[in-house]
């Protein structure tokens, strides 16, 4: 633990057995002689008080049970950036060689030294370093002036996660000396930032990546430190009770990625002020509370102008329970990815699969749902059970076979945007594809197929009924029994009245013809 005070001793960041906190106060506390540090601790159980001492406000703490008074002998203060690097990255436990005397010239005078040869290799190590991890090191600032960009001026990377951090200035003091800088993690320092645009530096001209978790930004000091940030593409503000509370206009423009998870003050309208980022790919809004959100500018079927450039959306751990949700991120013209686990809406006793089904069918352009790819077939599939689930709500609200009748009314639209371009795509489901089945005769999972063999003209196509739950291996067994001819050497595909010229392959030997949304009276190609 430190010996002597530092001179601004107040708002520094300091570590006491293993917990960070934030000297609020320094002097004499009465009637107890000696001097005194008044602290708030980053976890407020810590603490006993809230700055109080006997009816005397000795300092102010934002939770009533965050502060206590330590001595300062009980304080670590922390080191300097330089410091911290070497006790991390010097190779200190090497065999020591028997230390040679050397003879360097200094001035006019020759010099003996000890242990030369030691330091030129310290300085080696330090300037190869390019990817660095300082996280939990106790480092409070960037030290002598000059030090870092002498020691290790190739540092692309640098993870300063949860230290003794507590200005952006000296975030900038080390920045400063690493020219080559691109990645920086300053997550869980408890930091506080200019409150008007800085002075102009180029202290972070070459940074892509920075991660500001659980640092106590806010949205206006993102704002005023951001035009120091020209080509800044992945901002990570996770955990930090942003409002966002203005657009950005002349800043963030290069941002593709925004992390904006666990800030729990965040609504749709909040959403919209950054809706019109131009290089936006990316945005993860996990555990934020969202229910709901509606694109004014977009009607039914047409798409928005907010979000152009977005890719991929994370909204996992939120209150999403409405259909309509998904239908308003089919109006997002570029979005192809989405994550939404954890959700009401996902969650609880339904059919994830059928819930998976429905969430591919409302949104048309979407390639991959929760990490997992959507091939063509899955795409197919969905489709058309979404179209035969609510075909007879479709009948009902004015929907007809006969494309000149087929004016379903607008409730029906508004809760089902996309359900008249399936009809295009695959057709108005028929009457036969719409009565109610019973799930448990097994009659009524029958499914009459034909079964050709494109390569073998002299066999003769033959009818067969074949349950819908019956998966393409058992299909192949019962295919080789029949031809003589090896399970692995058999080929199967399908076609469908509904699509002529389209052939489906049945490439999954694990899923069953349902799957792949074999229906009545379609056609079994069999190749070996």
């Amino acid at each position: 633990m430190n010996s002597t005070l530092p001179s601004d001793v107040i708002g520094r960041r300091v570590e006491v057995n293993g917990e960070h906190a934030t000297v609020r106060f320094s002097g004499i506390v009465p009637p107890v002689a000696g001097l005194w540090l008044g602290v708030e601790w980053d976890n407020p159980e810590r603490g006993k008080h809230d700055g109080s001492h006997e009816g005397t406000v000795y300092f102010k703490c934002r939770h009533p049970t965050a502060g206590s008074f330590i001595r300062p002998n009980k304080v670590n203060f922390g080191v300097d950036f330089l410091t911290a690097i070497k006790n991390r990255y010097v190779l200190e436990d090497e065999p020591k060689e028997e230390e040679t005397e050397q003879i360097v010239i200094i001035g006019n005078k020759p010099v003996e030294t000890i242990g030369f040869d030691s330091v030129i290799k310290q300085q080696s190590q330090l300037s190869k370093l390019q990817d660095v991890s300082l996280r939990n090191c106790a480092v409070n600032g960037a030290g002598d002036q000059g030090g870092i960009a002498k020691a290790c001026p190739n540092i692309r990377s640098i993870d300063l996660s949860k230290n003794l951090l507590s200005s952006w200035e000296e975030v900038i003091d080390i920045a400063s000396q690493l020219k080559h800088l691109e990645v920086l993690n300053l997550s869980e320092n408890r930091l506080t930032f200019p409150s008007s645009s800085p002075s102009p530096t180029r202290a972070f001209s070459t940074l892509k990546v920075l991660v500001l978790n659980r640092t106590g930004i806010t949205w206006a000091e993102v704002l005023c430190c951001a035009s120091g940030w020209p080509v800044l593409e992945k901002l990570y503000l996770e955990s930090n009770n942003i409002v966002i509370s203005e657009r950005p206009t002349d800043v963030l423009q290069t941002v593709k990625l925004l992390d904006l998870s666990s800030n729990q003050s965040i609504d749709e309208n909040q959403l919209f002020l950054v809706a019109y980022l131009p290089r936006l790919e990316q945005l993860i809004l996990s555990d934020i509370g969202i229910s709901s959100i509606h694109f004014p500018d977009a009607g039914i079927g047409c798409k928005t102008s907010m979000f152009p450039s977005l890719q991929y959306l994370v909204l996992n751990d939120n209150q999403i329970a409405q259909w309509s949700f998904m239908n308003e991120l089919d109006k997002l013209q570029s979005l192809q990815a989405l994550s939404c686990t954890r959700n009401p809406l996902t969650e609880g006793s339904k059919d994830a699969q059928t819930t998976r089904q429905f969430i591919i069918a409302r949104i048309g352009q979407l390639r991959t749902l929760n990490k997992c790819t959507i091939e063509p077939e899955e795409r197919r599939g969905a489709e058309l059970d979404y179209r035969k689930a609510f075909g007879n709500e479709w009948k009902k609200a004015g929907g007809h076979q006969d494309p000149e009748k087929n004016r379903p009314n607008e409730e029906f639209l508004a809760a089902h945007p996309r359900y008249q371009a399936l009809c295009l795509k695959y057709g108005a489901p028929e009457d036969g594809e719409l009565k109610t089945q019973q799930p448990f005769l097994l009659k009524n999972q029958l499914l009459t197929l034909k079964i050709k063999y494109p390569n073998q003209l002299d066999q003769k196509v033959i009818e067969k009924q074949l349950p819908e739950s019956m998966t393409v291996q058992k299909v192949k067994g019962l295919l080789s029994r029949l031809l003589k001819v090896p399970v692995s050497e058999l080929l199967l595909s399908y076609e469908s009245p509904k699509m002529p010229g389209k052939e489906i392959e049945l490439e999954n030997d694990l899923q069953s013809l349902q799957f792949y949304s074999v229906e009545n009276g379609d056609c079994l190609l069999v190749r070996w």
